[in-house]
């Protein structure tokens, strides 16, 4: 789970950096309630001078990490903010059924 929250921040900060408007970038974690909750905020909309290309993939991985724990995953514009949520079970048997 430490790894999955980790990786989740890691990769919501390069997409920050290769894929955001300029401004403040925000990371939230918690823990309670038997959750870790990851919360990455960055700068959506326009963007001066190039953005670096993508092709969806970290979005995927980062689902994908959080899904193989039995969490939940969403990541989308809300406004002129980026918006990446990771909620996992905090759980150690989590997704080891």
């Amino acid at each position: 789970m430490e790894l999955a929250a980790y990786r989740i921040v890691q990769e919501s900060l390069t997409n920050a950096v290769k894929h955001a408007s300029p401004g403040t970038v925000t990371v939230r974690i918690g823990l309670g309630d038997g959750v870790l909750t990851v919360a990455v905020d960055s700068p959506y909309g326009k963007r001066p001078g190039p953005s670096a290309p993508g092709t969806g993939s970290g979005l995927v991985g980062m689902r994908e990490r959080t899904e193989l724990l039995g969490g939940e995953f969403r990541a989308a514009a809300s406004g002129a903010v980026w918006q990446v949520r990771a909620v996992l079970p905090a759980d150690e048997k989590a997704g080891n059924a």
